[in-house]
């Protein structure tokens, strides 16, 4: 799959946006467990075209994370045109524009996935953009506002005729959140739609191996995106991918996990600073598979969410490995 001239891979499997996740220590990890792209949190184009420091940080790119791609999103087109312009001064390899984020401030404000009541302004946005920068520009968005406007296969190629690379469509409307299970057979249509031309890429729901594979069969999808199966698991690129090529469910061993998760710990400590870099790291531990399912957990679960240092936490560890994994 191409999008534009950047090579991604036959089957490629990438890491989605997400707010407060996609670091870059995140993101570099991604890719080493075998991510084919990984996406920055997404950008305020308002905040950035404002200068505020927070979201000017979130341009920071390292080189080994290539391909990234920085996303942003917003409802001015002045300010989104303004933001893809200086977004393209920090030299990503592509320009995604968000209009899938369903959360209250975001939507509620007709940015994100709120543009899916106002196509003809998402419209022009796109386009405006496209014309703006001479890096690729692609899209992720829903299948709609909500279940009685389940528009994405009008609005794929109408999107595409705006200059779009790819297009990246979750399978939920607005309206579900992410409550439910994602709908893939809209994004199957649009990917068999005769006009569509452009890569499509599918998100949602995608947790395991077997999920990956299931999309690319079953819907014809050009490339998979995983946001929340890889919280707190960026290995899961790594067990797709040898899922795909030699059809083993081996998994990452623990000893692995482990040591992945420490280093998630040390780099968020690294970035911020002990106390809010173990705040940050909270959410990939309350979410990570590797304590799912162990008996008798709970009041370790809470001790570990409840560390405020990295020594406490270091010590927990090795009290989970003794007692379940030696």
């Amino acid at each position: 799959m191409k999008i534009g001239d950047i090579e991604l891979g036959e089957r490629p499997v990438m890491l989605a946006p997400m707010e407060d996740v996609t670091d870059p220590s995140f993101r570099l990890i991604c890719r080493e467990q075998g991510a084919a792209m990984v996406y920055t949190e997404f950008v305020s184009a308002e905040a950035l075209v404002r200068n505020i420091a927070s979201t000017a940080r979130k341009l920071t790119i390292d080189q080994r994370e290539r391909p990234v791609a920085i996303q942003i999103y917003g409802r001015d087109p002045e300010a989104m045109v303004e933001a893809a312009r200086m977004v393209e001064e920090a030299q990503p390899d592509l320009i995604d524009i968000n209009f899938g984020c369903p959360v209250k401030k975001v939507a509620g404000k007709g940015a994100g996935a709120g543009m899916l009541r106002d196509i003809p302004k998402m419209l022009a946005i796109t386009e405006a953009v496209v014309k703006a920068v001479s890096l690729p520009v692609t899209v992720k968005t829903r299948l709609g506002w909500d279940c009685e406007n389940k528009i994405i296969t009008d609005l794929g190629p109408r999107l595409q005729d705006c200059g779009i690379k790819a297009l990246t469509v979750h399978g939920r409307t607005r309206s579900q959140m992410y409550t439910g299970e994602a709908d893939w057979t809209l994004i199957g249509a649009l990917k068999a739609d005769p006009r569509m031309e452009i890569p499509i890429i599918g998100n949602g729901d995608i947790t395991t191996p077997e999920a990956a594979v299931k999309a690319f069969e079953d819907y014809g999808v050009d490339g998979v995106m995983i946001g929340r199966g890889a919280i707190g698991a960026p290995w899961i690129f790594k067990e797709v991918a040898r899922y795909m090529k030699e059809g083993s469910r081996e998994p990452v061993s623990e000893a692995e996990k482990f040591a992945i998760l420490r280093r998630q710990i040390r780099e968020s400590i690294d970035r911020i600073d002990e106390y809010r870099g173990i705040l940050h790291i909270r959410r990939h531990l309350a979410a990570t598979p590797l304590f799912k399912g162990l008996p008798d957990f709970r009041q370790t679960r809470i001790k570990m969410l409840r560390a405020e240092t990295a020594g406490e936490l270091e010590h927990i560890f090795r009290e989970i490995e003794d007692k379940y994994y030696s």
